[in-house]
């Protein structure tokens, strides 16, 4: 019976290749092909040391990108997060260096700053119904401007040395036992939380995972997550950045996949009227998502200053915006709307942010590194228009 439902799990997935629905696949593939393509040219690459610092360099964009998702879900774009991480960096650093706030205050402060541009932002494209293109790009300038205007004269504001944020990205666990007992947190809790779904799916009479392919996939993340923790515990241990990365992403991805909010989300970027029909508040939706996205664009941009000790004119610059807005795209979050996850984001950030090593690691110029992500995001973008196709000629979209 186990064996018929491994069969059957697997002609379903080929199923789902053919129609267009590839997931994730091919980013994996791509990220492979990267990782295997640089380590040949530089056999420093999957050193210890660098996959470490790479773990951490993901997480300030990684957040910003995992914020774009919400908005994207609902089939618009948010161009404002790249100025909006850096005005809520520029808020920290002055009522904090400047102007001697307690570090606590002046964090709540920069992400409020965050939530409340989403809000207006959100306001203007879900109540007054301007494209959201418009009313982001507006905001990309207008908190651009507000950021060099709170920096004031000085254009830079190094942070001090002392304190939690300058610690978010220099701090590290150095036991092992806590690399490594992550690692197993991580397999568990995925093993169990699929087991409880699948049971649920099955009392309710709804297609459901066999515990065979949950036992494979369980482990696959668990080969994945134990070889990251050995190569990490090989240099300084387990970063308070990436832990803390994670728990944002696997919180919400909890929230988007497990919840009515979630799934009201995904509704309203499957259809807009339908969602409207079925009861869905979409306005307040809509603005909920703008609203995630500039809290995720000011926390992110925290992480940013941390790693950089600094908050200065050049903050949340242009590229930031790019990286992010690729990121997602890169990582299977449809332009089009109804299909992504924060997990998206991890893997977009992760093929960009390999990438920028890489060519760090090989003394190549940056314009070349840009050329590389534009190829790489325009193939994403390419694969994801004709996935939908595909869908749609299979009936699925």
């Amino acid at each position: 019976m186990r064996e018929r439902g491994l069969r059957v799990r697997a002609g379903e997935c080929t199923h789902k290749l053919r129609t267009g629905d590839v997931g994730s696949v091919p980013v994996v593939v791509v990220l492979i092909m990267i990782w295997t393509a640089f380590q040949l040219l530089d056999h420093h690459f999957l050193s210890p040391r660098n996959l470490s610092n790479l773990s951490v360099d993901i997480v300030g964009t990684g957040l910003i990108a995992v914020g774009i998702v919400f908005v994207l879900l609902l089939g618009e774009v948010d161009l404002s997060v790249g100025s909006v991480s850096g005005l809520a960096a520029a808020v920290f650093a002055v009522l904090n260096v400047n102007n001697g706030t307690p570090e606590w205050l002046a964090i709540v402060a920069a992400v409020l700053t965050g939530t409340v541009i989403g809000v207006v932002q959100g306001f203007f494209f879900a109540k007054v119904g301007v494209p959201s293109f418009v009313v982001t790009l507006a905001g990309l300038l207008a908190w651009n401007g507000l950021m060099l205007y709170v920096l004031g004269a000085s254009g830079t504001i190094n942070l001090r040395d002392t304190g939690l944020i300058p610690a978010l990205t220099i701090e590290y666990f150095h036991n092992p036992a806590a690399t490594y007992g992550l690692a197993a947190l991580g397999a568990t809790a995925y093993f169990f939380a699929s087991h409880r779904d699948a049971r649920r799916r099955r009392a309710a009479g709804v297609p459901y995972r066999p515990l065979g392919s949950t036992a494979v996939r369980t482990a696959g993340i668990a080969v994945i997550a134990f070889a990251a923790a050995f190569v990490l515990s090989r240099f300084q241990g387990l970063p308070l950045a990436l832990l803390l990365f994670l728990a944002f992403v696997v919180c919400l991805d909890v929230v988007l996949r497990r919840t009515s909010y979630g799934r009201k989300i995904f509704s309203i970027g499957g259809g807009v009227e339908a969602a409207r029909r079925a009861g869905i508040n979409v306005v307040w939706m809509r603005i909920s998502a703008f609203a995630a996205s500039a809290t995720l664009a000011a926390i992110g941009g925290l992480f940013l200053a941390s790693r950089v000790a600094s908050v200065g004119q050049t903050s949340g610059s242009s590229n930031l915006l790019i990286n992010a807005i690729a990121a997602a795209v890169i990582g299977g979050a449809s332009l089009f709307g109804g299909r992504g996850s924060p997990w998206s984001a991890v893997l977009g950030i992760l093929v960009i942010q390999s990438i920028a090593s890489g060519m760090v690691l090989m003394g190549i110029e940056t314009a070349v590194q840009y050329m590389i992500t534009g190829g790489v995001l325009l193939g994403a973008v390419v694969l994801d228009s004709l996935s939908r196709q595909s869908q749609k000629a299979h009936g699925r979209a």
